[in-house]
């Protein structure tokens, strides 16, 4: 009940208006964004490079309500890109639809992502397309099978294992090559489309995890690129050690080497489970977000983790 109010009110501008205005909401929400510009992201980039972990770099947005705005995302990421490149940091980039537009017109939306993948590839750099609510997954993956029909294989997608259709999805992506970030899923869902018991979406992402695995193997998957811009097929976004725990015991059973399992965590979260995972030999990257319209994003980490609301709550009363 909670987690589904937090998620609520995640997309109420009124609310919204409010708790940006506090201080205390913004140094909290500091814990899991790097700041409000590039440099700060980049220098969060560069410290967690230094531990030898990688990143993946996304500049805070979604639902846009104007044309002007979608288009201005997109340069941003072109500039992005650019300059990640310039300074060889090992890092790609993730974007949500909405916030190039994908609610206001699928054209607009299709033709913003082709340009940021289009300017990806001279720089040899995957940009993975973040899944966002169930809603929108049929016309992600046709922008998805689009650009690749196009020719523009630098494009990987994400899947959340709270939903029924999963699976389904997971197995047509791997038959065609697809780099796959498999999560839980942050999104508050009708009880028709996903899985209400957190047991079961944990059965879930074990199960799809196990078949992403499997597929490394037959597709010979190789390791992250040397340059941390392009992971392997398999990538794991979780910071649920028993699911860490599953997938490591499953790739070591049926052979597929370390440097093919990649873990992704956001940034602040269960930062010693990622030193301690690439201690152990698999790669690590990051989710590294920035800038100003950090709210939707912040409400979301305090919806998956309860203590993180309390300890809001207290700092808020603490003033």
């Amino acid at each position: 009940m909670l987690r589904a109010f937090l998620l609520y009110i995640s997309n109420a501008n009124w609310i919204r208006n409010i708790v940006t205005r506090w201080r205390v909401a913004r140094k909290m929400a500091s814990r899991f964004v790097a700041g409000d510009t590039f440099e700060d992201a980049l220098t969060a980039i560069r410290k967690l490079n230094d531990k030898g972990l990688l990143t993946t770099l996304d500049n805070l947005g979604e639902n846009v309500t104007k044309p002007e705005d979608a288009l201005k995302a997109t340069d941003t990421y072109i500039e992005m890109l650019q300059r990640l490149h310039e300074a060889g940091v090992k890092s790609n980039c993730s974007m949500k639809l909405s916030q190039l537009g994908l609610e206001l017109d699928f054209e607009l939306c299709l033709s913003n992502m082709r340009c940021i993948a289009t300017r990806a590839a001279e720089y040899g750099t995957l940009v993975r397309i973040d899944m966002e609510d169930s809603s929108t997954i049929e016309r992600t993956l046709k922008i998805y099978n689009t650009l690749k029909d196009e020719g523009l294989t630098n494009v990987g997608l994400v899947i959340q294992s709270y939903l029924f259709r999963s699976e389904e999805d997971v197995r047509s992506l791997l038959e065609q090559g697809t780099r796959i970030r498999l999560c839980k899923g942050a999104y508050n869902e009708p009880a028709e489309v996903a899985f209400p018991k957190k047991s079961d979406v944990d059965a879930n992402f074990d199960l799809l995890a196990a078949l992403m695995i499997d597929a490394s193997l037959s597709l010979g998957s190789g390791p992250a690129s040397a340059d941390g811009k392009i992971p392997p097929i398999t990538a794991l976004g979780t910071h649920d050690e028993k699911r860490t725990v599953f997938a490591c015991k499953h790739a070591e059973k049926v052979g597929l080497p370390k440097e093919a399992l990649e873990f992704q965590m956001l940034y602040g979260i269960r930062s010693d489970l990622q030193d301690a995972l690439h201690a152990r030999g698999y790669p690590v990257r990051v989710y590294v977000p920035f800038g100003t319209e950090w709210y939707p994003y912040f409400m979301r980490r305090l919806a998956e983790r309860p203590a993180n609301l309390w300890f809001f709550i207290t700092a808020l009363v603490r003033g």
